[in-house]
């Protein structure tokens, strides 16, 4: 028996249910994965509320670490006890689901269970944005918002292991000593700093040649304005609302801008590119430069709740639901 949750209609936190299920043996290409931990996203809210699109009735949830009990036929590289990870397939706020192998990765012995479901989608997601995306150089000064959130923490972590000076926003006054902690060299106050004014005044007027901006609509203008010359502005999240409307003639007025809405999917396609990625993150992991912070635990079946926490802006760090 397994227990999951499910959506009949998208909405506020209060439309997850749960649902028991007998599941049968993994056909072939898949296994059988026990959940250990699994992670809390913002992706997750975007498809519940209905702001990403999912077929109906669905579950949710992409991120999680535990252990394989049984492989199907077709099945190559992993067996029964092996520890794994994975964020592709919806559906993993659940004791246990059959989920293709070719999603999976499998864990190294110093990386935990719970490590992995704080850190895989949210590490991958950073190496793509830095490395990938942004190209980020030794020696740059750049902007992170939301620096003291799950993806923001290992941002601002991953920016310091590369060389690169960080200003950071919050928006509460004790996340401050957070982002300071992951080694924010300037820390920003959202709601009351002039916060472009202040990174022009950092970089002596010049901008940052890169903005990672997790937020959205709410600081989209903040990160145009903050951006140097041929700048670029990488759009990655909506937890203000998306940004729509983009006007291309406000890149030109701003300085020749660039501007990306990365989705980590389009940077880890093949097989070659996941295995990459995953393992300069769990190389950062191993070395202690990146550090998940997992600021909460709730119970799997107290996710209204978290999902309540995450949207309200009450979670530090990554949030982990514990089957």
């Amino acid at each position: 028996m397994a227990r999951a949750a499910r959506i009949e209609r998208t909405g506020g936190p209060e439309v997850i249910g749960w649902a028991e299920m007998d599941l049968p043996d993994p056909g072939p290409g898949e296994v059988r994965m026990r959940n250990t931990a699994i992670g809390l996203n913002f992706i997750d809210t975007y498809h519940r509320s209905g702001l990403y699109k999912v077929a109906l009735p669905s579950g949710l949830g992409l991120e999680a670490a535990g252990v394989i009990e049984a492989v199907g036929k077709g099945v190559e590289g992993f067996a029964a006890g092996d520890r794994v990870a994975t964020f592709s397939t919806i559906g993993a706020y659940a004791t246990a689901r059959n989920i293709a192998a070719s999603s999976l990765f499998k864990l190294p012995d110093d990386v935990s269970s719970e490590v992995a479901a704080a850190a895989l989608l949210k590490g991958c997601t950073v190496e793509a944005l830095v490395e990938r995306a942004a190209k980020v150089q030794p020696g740059w000064t750049v902007l992170v918002h939301a620096a003291a959130g799950g993806v923001g923490q290992l941002l601002v972590q991953w920016l310091k292991a590369v060389g690169v000076t960080v200003i950071g926003t919050v928006g509460r006054p004790e996340k401050v000593a957070v982002a300071h902690a992951a080694g924010a060299d300037h820390v920003l106050m959202s709601r009351t700093d002039d916060v472009a004014a202040r990174v022009r005044e950092i970089t002596g007027g010049e901008g940052v040649p890169a903005v990672f901006d997790g937020v959205g609509a709410a600081t989209w203008e903040t990160s145009l304005k903050a951006c140097a010359r041929r700048g670029l502005v990488l759009s990655y999240g909506n937890a203000s609302g998306p940004v729509e409307g983009v006007n291309l003639a406000s890149l030109n007025d701003h300085g020749s801008l660039f501007a990306t809405r990365l989705k980590l999917y389009d940077y880890y396609t093949t097989p070659q590119e996941r295995a990459a990625g995953a393992a300069r993150l769990f190389g950062l992991l191993a070395s202690g430069a990146v550090r998940p912070q997992i600021g909460q635990r709730f119970a799997l079946e107290d996710a209204v709740q978290a999902h309540r926490a995450l949207e309200a802006g009450n979670t530090t760090g990554s949030t982990l639901l514990m089957p």
